[in-house]
C-alpha cells in the first residue's frame, strides 16, 4: 500500500468516526528537512577519534 491510499483509508475512517482528516502525506517534508538542516548547522558531525589501542595500520591480507 503507497501513502496515498493509506491516507485515503484514514480519511475514510477520520470521517466514519467524525474525526478531523489526517494531513496529506509529504505536507511536512520542508519543514521537517529545514529543522534537520539547522540542526545540523548547530550541531555538526564529528569524526569518531581512535583510541590508542587500535593499530595504526591496517592488519595484513594473511592475518599475521
Amino acid at each position: 500500500m503507497d501513502a496515498i491510499q493509506q491516507h485515503m483509508l484514514d480519511t475514510y475512517r477520520a470521517a466514519q468516526l467524525s474525526e478531523p482528516a489526517p494531513p496529506p502525506p509529504g505536507r511536512h517534508d520542508r519543514a521537517v528537512l529545514r529543522d534537520l538542516y539547522r540542526h545540523w548547522l548547530a550541531h555538526p558531525p564529528t569524526r569518531a577519534s581512535r583510541d590508542d589501542s587500535s593499530p595504526s595500520a591496517p592488519p595484513s591480507p594473511s592475518g599475521v
